[in-house]
């Protein structure tokens, strides 16, 4: 009774004792235990999860990893057959996949350590290495599947234009951060020029190689920035039907594009036909059922469906996993775009905002135009599905531009404390006994 009376007396906290009981104390060095009931011993929930200041670095991380992943299992389940067919050595498509990622972590690595000044000041000479790199592809390039985008460089196929959609957000995300610094973003003509001239001129250098998909691409990062930026909607509206006009005209005038979109909107439905990659594709992904037919067990990779280690990737997926693994992979891309726009909101520096923004965009929609093409939603682009499909320069940019992101991330508010309350990572760790990671006095 006395413990009882002395627990419930005013002045001391915490719930009345009961008989017999004692609380437990703290050891040296360690917080006392949470008392029950309290936020210390209840799940934390899931918002307060996605609040916290390093989540948007770790779901780029993670997602990235998964996909990176899953791509390679994917190219190899699909390349296979494909080398086989040619004579080739049936992992030749997984091992150049492969020596991908092994290039691009690396890079990626480098990309999140760097500060936001050093990617305001490649933004430039990147711009002059993708143009000199678009002159020269008329010049000096290589045909693959028919058409001129490439650069051999050594032994690597290198395709200007990758390059080119991280060099133009770069440029125009440090231009109209100048810009509003200065003060000229009020006038049109200072918000337009030379941004959008500048845009011209790189779309046309890309179509100079017949790539509409990277076009479309790049003026999906300029309508981002614009609206990111605060362009007053009668001039925006302006922008996208000027936009909307040009690609129709870059349509009509191919003929082969022109028909892609005439089967688009009156498809025959023949396995042989003029829409037979479209027919074939969504065929593969109805096949797949709600869990696949497992991995490297599809059938329509065996010469039914072109490209199908590239744009239409997606379609051997969706028959090998099944309406799940379809419906994970683009929850992984819903992600992405979460932490990409937490990034650009929680920004307080206009260039972080608008690069990551753009970033943000241009990864997403290039995600959904492409899964699009292939259940049939849109007309087939060409556009390759981000970390998956195969591609060395493709998947070099991505992962660079993710890095970069992750970047943003670690300067978010909040992030370098958490940083900082977290301690020495894992490899400084390991490294300590060395005395690798102490500075010289």
């Amino acid at each position: 009774m006395d413990r009882v009376e002395e627990a419930a007396r005013p002045g001391r906290r915490g719930r009345v004792a009961r008989p017999g009981t004692r609380k437990r104390a703290a050891r040296p060095g360690q917080s006392p235990p949470p008392e029950p009931g309290t936020a210390g011993d209840r799940p934390v929930s899931l918002l307060a999860m996605l609040d916290r200041p390093l989540i948007s670095y770790y779901l780029i991380l993670g997602i990235s990893t998964l996909l990176l992943a899953l791509g390679l299992v994917m190219v190899l389940s699909t390349s296979s057959v494909y080398q086989l067919d040619q004579g080739a050595p049936p992992y030749s498509g997984f091992q150049h996949q492969l020596l991908g990622v092994g290039l691009g972590l690396p890079c990626m690595w480098l990309a999140a350590r760097s500060s936001t000044g050093v990617f305001r000041a490649a933004a430039y000479p990147l711009m002059f290495v993708a143009i000199l790199g678009l002159l020269l592809v008329p010049i000096i390039g290589t045909k693959s599947g028919g058409v001129t985008r490439e650069l051999q460089i050594g032994p690597f196929p290198f395709q200007p234009s990758e390059l080119a959609k991280l060099a133009f957000l770069l440029w125009a995300a440090d231009l109209l951060a100048r810009k509003e610094k200065l003060g000229q973003l009020d006038d049109w003509r200072h918000l337009l020029i030379p941004l959008l001239p500048g845009a011209g001129a790189l779309c046309m250098l890309v179509m100079l190689g017949d790539d509409l998909g990277t076009t479309f691409l790049m003026l999906v990062i300029f309508l981002a920035l614009l609206w990111v930026i605060g362009t007053p909607a009668r001039l925006y509206l302006g922008i996208l039907a000027m936009i909307g006009l040009v690609l129709l005209i870059l349509i009509v005038v191919a003929p082969y594009r022109f028909e892609r979109l005439s089967m688009f909107w009156h498809p025959q439905g023949l396995p042989n036909g003029p829409d037979m990659q479209s027919i074939q594709g969504k065929w593969a992904v109805g096949s797949g059922g709600w869990f696949g037919v497992g991995l490297g067990a599809s059938r329509q990779k065996w010469g039914y469906v072109p490209n199908d280690t590239t744009d239409f990737i997606f379609a051997i997926l969706g028959e090998e996993l099944g309406l799940i693994g379809t419906l994970c992979v683009s929850v992984l891309y819903g992600g992405l775009a979460f932490a990409g726009l937490r990034i650009a909101r929680r920004a307080q520096d206009t260039f972080v905002r608008l690069a990551a923004a753009g970033a943000t965009a241009w990864i997403v929609v290039q995600a959904m135009v492409n899964i699009a093409a292939v259940l049939g939603l849109l007309p087939i682009t060409g556009v390759p599905l981000p970390l998956v499909s195969s591609g060395l320069s493709s998947l070099l940019v991505t992962m660079v531009t993710l890095g970069m992101l992750m970047s943003f991330a670690k300067a978010e508010p909040g992030a370098r404390q958490a940083l900082a309350a977290a301690g020495p990572g894992a490899a400084r760790r390991a490294l300590s006994w060395l005395s690798l990671d102490r500075r010289r006095e």
